[in-house]
């Protein structure tokens, strides 16, 4: 039978994944070892995902990223899938989910783990509904049918939204928007017209039983985080954390690793406080945070809106940021988008790390200043976090201007470059421009202009 990660921890034991992260890391791997075994980081490393790179998600780490892909009703097509998947992963993002809610559902997701590195997620109850042919007729059956199908084609993490429970209904009706939770309003619909309660939460044992056969990390989801700034931080979404605070324990106990979704779209100035409940509620589990989105009227650039409140929420303690594309609030992102979304994504967690004292972080910052000081572009290039876009404008520019091509300038400041040394300026002078038949060589005073 398969130790989980969390077990082998708590029994003192390394695990080869353990050793792997310690080391990429750069923590002392008995260090990691005690937060896994207290539930402050995860590592989630299904024992059937068999090209998996594993990577930690807690306290001491690198703020990771995830990517969410998948199909809709209106749009399916797996090729499209694989590319969003080759380009997000080529982009930076730590994890990939796939929220697939198309009949072809099976042989998408195991097509992209397949092809898949990284720890990959699901949402089991969007493939429970898909087979159940409608939201009334799930039941604990059909949803541990689809999760246990799931877990044995290599699912590492699945969101569960096993915190809404009958308690919220009087709580949503002082919303301007109830649920904006897939899941969450998938469970509340049904508890509504069956008048029983959710039966992830009723049956949560049972599901801990899967994930622990195969070490799946269970993200345990905020199905009532709030949709806009004027529902952030109300009674709903407090009382559900308290309730996932609760089933964080049982997970712990029962030996699987599990981590907490957050909000949402939450003011800045808020963005703090709901970090801190969190880790209040759910004993310092990894708090996993769409976004934040500290502004509703973004549309088109909520990628920067989320990197603004994922940054800050990084900063203050958040240890996992779900992208968000152009195309939030609109429709299916492409290609084009995902990229965009996990490299905007990774600028804020990268920033987060930054302020936390990364070491790496720190470092890398210091090598582009000094590729810089020496206006060192194949240098610069390397520590930039979007290179390819650092080397597509680069080329842009040196084809405008081939001067540029071996300069040690740009085409902003030209040859008053503030990096070249005094006397290397070759400007014109006055004579020169009187057209006179030498020009005088000359150098600005001090080393920036």
């Amino acid at each position: 039978m398969i130790i989980t990660q969390i077990e082998a921890a708590k029994n003192k034991k390394r695990t080869k994944e353990m050793i792997i992260i310690a080391r990429e890391e750069k923590v002392r791997i008995e260090e990691l070892r005690k937060k896994v075994a207290e539930g402050q980081v995860v590592i989630p490393a299904n024992k059937e995902h068999k090209n998996l790179k594993p990577i930690g998600i807690g306290r001491g780490l690198r703020i990771k990223i995830n990517a969410n892909i998948g199909t809709s009703p209106i749009k399916s097509d797996l090729k499209t899938e694989l590319k969003k998947l080759k380009a997000a992963i080529e982009a930076g993002a730590d994890t990939i989910m796939d929220l697939s809610t198309t009949k072809n559902i099976d042989e998408i997701r195991r097509e992209i783990i397949e092809n898949c590195e990284v720890p990959f997620g699901t949402v089991p109850i969007y493939q429970a509904l898909v087979e159940a042919g409608r939201v009334l007729a799930l039941d604990i059956e059909n949803y541990l049918k689809a999760f246990e199908k799931q877990a044995k084609d290599g699912v590492d993490f699945a969101t569960v939204h096993a915190g809404v429970t009958k308690k919220a209904f009087p709580l949503i009706k002082k919303r301007m928007m109830r649920c904006v939770s897939r899941g969450g309003s998938f469970m509340l619909s049904w508890m509504k017209h069956h008048k029983k309660e959710n039966f992830l939460y009723e049956h949560f044992e049972r599901i801990l039983e899967i994930a622990k056969e195969y070490d799946v990390t269970l993200s345990l989801g905020d199905g009532l985080r709030p949709g806009c700034l004027a529902d952030a931080t109300d009674e709903a979404q407090i009382q559900e954390l308290k309730i996932l605070g609760k089933l964080a324990k049982k997970a712990r106990d029962f030996g699987v690793q599990v981590m907490i979704e957050g909000p949402g779209h939450i003011p800045l100035n808020e963005i703090e406080l709901n970090v801190r409940l969190e880790k209040k509620y759910c004993k310092d589990a990894p708090f996993y945070v769409l976004g934040p989105l500290p502004t509703d009227i973004a549309t088109g650039y909520d990628h920067i809106a989320c990197a603004i409140g994922g940054a800050l929420a990084g900063w203050k303690g958040a240890d996992f940021l779900c992208y968000v594309t152009p195309k939030e609030h609109i429709g299916l992102p492409d290609v084009d988008d995902v990229r965009e979304g996990v490299v905007v994504a990774k600028i804020a967690a990268h920033i987060a790390d930054i302020a936390r004292g990364n070491k790496e972080a720190i470092l890398r910052n210091y090598k582009m200043a000094k590729a810089r000081a020496k206006v060192n572009w194949e240098e610069m290039s390397k520590y930039a976090i979007d290179r390819k876009k650092f080397l597509e404008l680069r080329k842009k520019e040196c084809k405008k201007n081939p001067q540029l091509k071996k300069a040690k300038f740009c085409s902003m400041c030209g040859p008053f470059c503030v990096f070249l040394k005094p006397g290397s300026r070759n400007l014109t002078s006055r004579r020169s421009r009187d057209k006179s038949p030498k020009a005088v060589k000359f150098a600005l005073p001090g080393e920036r202009c």
